[in-house]
């Protein structure tokens, strides 16, 4: 076997074509492998694949950067035949080591997406020796056609939250699919109009609003008037998260007001804030000491531990008599953050009871978030939104590598 058979094995070369010659420039750290097809052979129309294929009418040279070689960079040099069909007239015809258009091999677009899950791209870029903004391009080609390949006709459970794009209150807004854990569609900004964005990214893909049953989203007023007016045959439930969040802050409120004539407060916020599995024995036995203390804080606290039971009942009817109760309890409290707290739950009541009867959370979106802001600050912003975008879908859109690339 001859080096020019080795290669046409090691690149999976098949009849017709086969590789004329071998050059290598060791000072240039440089591979060429020179391909040619047979003559007399025939090819399949790029246009409608006709038949037994095609033949040739000529040729034209062109050039694909492949996987290094070593620590030296490689290329493809082929002859590319120009078919003559009889319907579509002399059409260039595609190569299998490419796809049409690009300057890379298959191989090579394949390595370059996996790093970039990993990496910033400007990083893929020095260790390939490529141009950073030509891998952005091959990048959004592959999300494009992952995005318009994947298959949504099973979403029904959808949770939406904003994730901070970069300072000064840029927001991004991503809805996720709650059964498979995956991004399904990013919008910029996290206006009522973001909704109406996810609604016709949709309306484009034939797949019906009304398949869409559950919304789980925080209780931003825009995202309420969106899901309600695009998608009115949905259910609404605000995460628990949040609405313990906007109980958390009333308890930091009334410690704030009370720290300055109860000194023993100081420094016990988080011990107020945090859940109790996630404290210390120490932590726990400071809480189990102040929360014997007679003081506003504790009465605080205690309504924030009955409001949290409420996540524990499974019948619509019993939880809504549970929270009518703890809304009494809390609004004849004469603490003016909690008494604000519990109105503002009131206001959502509904959306806060649907958690009864769908049980989804933005748990999911939290964590996706989580790694969309690990890539982020891996590629210390991004151009655009559209390239904050592109890198979204392979690191939490579970799109990976097209395996059309992969083969």
């Amino acid at each position: 076997m001859d080096e020019n058979q080795l290669f046409a094995l090691a690149l999976g070369l098949t009849p017709p074509w086969f590789i004329e010659k071998v050059a290598f420039d060791p000072g240039q750290k440089r591979l060429d492998l020179f391909l040619d097809f047979k003559r007399g052979s025939k090819f399949l129309c790029p246009e409608c694949g006709s038949g037994e294929g095609c033949p040739v009418h000529d040729a034209t040279e062109k050039t694909w950067r492949h996987l290094d070689f070593f620590q030296h960079q490689a290329f493809l040099t082929a002859r590319v035949p120009r078919i003559e069909c009889q319907t579509h007239g002399v059409r260039l015809t595609n190569v299998p080591w490419a796809r049409p258009g690009s300057g890379f091999t298959l191989l090579f677009e394949a390595l370059a997406l996996l790093m970039c899950q990993q990496m910033p791209v400007t990083g893929v870029a020095k260790v390939m020796q490529a141009n950073a903004n030509t891998l952005w391009r091959l990048l959004s080609h592959y999300v494009e056609k992952a995005v318009a390949d994947a298959d949504y006709s099973g979403v029904h459970d959808v949770g939406t939250d904003e994730c901070a794009q970069r300072k000064g209150h840029n927001y991004i807004t991503t809805f996720c699919d709650l059964e498979q854990s995956r991004v399904v569609f990013v919008a910029e900004g996290r206006r009522k109009d973001t909704i109406r964005k996810f609604g016709t990214f949709l309306d484009r893909r034939n797949i019906p609003r009304e398949q869409i049953r559950n919304f789980c989203a925080d209780m931003w007023e825009p995202y309420r008037l969106g899901i309600t007016e695009e998608f009115p045959e949905a259910t609404l439930t605000f995460d628990r998260y949040h609405v313990m969040t906007v109980f958390n802050r009333a308890i930091d409120l009334v410690r704030r007001k009370e720290v300055r004539s109860v000194p023993f407060l100081k420094k016990s916020r988080y011990l107020w804030l945090k859940n109790r599995g996630k404290l210390t024995v120490s932590q726990q036995s400071d809480l189990d000491w102040l929360t014997r203390m007679d003081c506003k804080t504790s009465k605080a606290y205690q309504i924030k531990l009955t409001l949290q039971r409420l996540w524990n009942h499974t019948d619509r009817a019993d939880a809504e008599v549970f929270l009518k109760r703890w809304y009494f309890w809390a609004t004849h409290s004469r603490l003016e953050p909690v008494i604000e707290a519990a109105r503002s739950i009131k206001r959502h009541w509904q959306g806060i009871l649907q958690f009864v009867d769908s049980r989804i959370t933005t748990g999911i979106v939290e964590g996706l978030n989580s790694k969309i802001k690990t890539a982020m600050k891996r590629a210390y912003g991004f151009k655009s939104f559209e390239y904050l975008r592109t890198v979204i879908y392979p690191v939490a859109g579970k799109g990976g590598v097209p395996e059309s690339v992969e083969n």
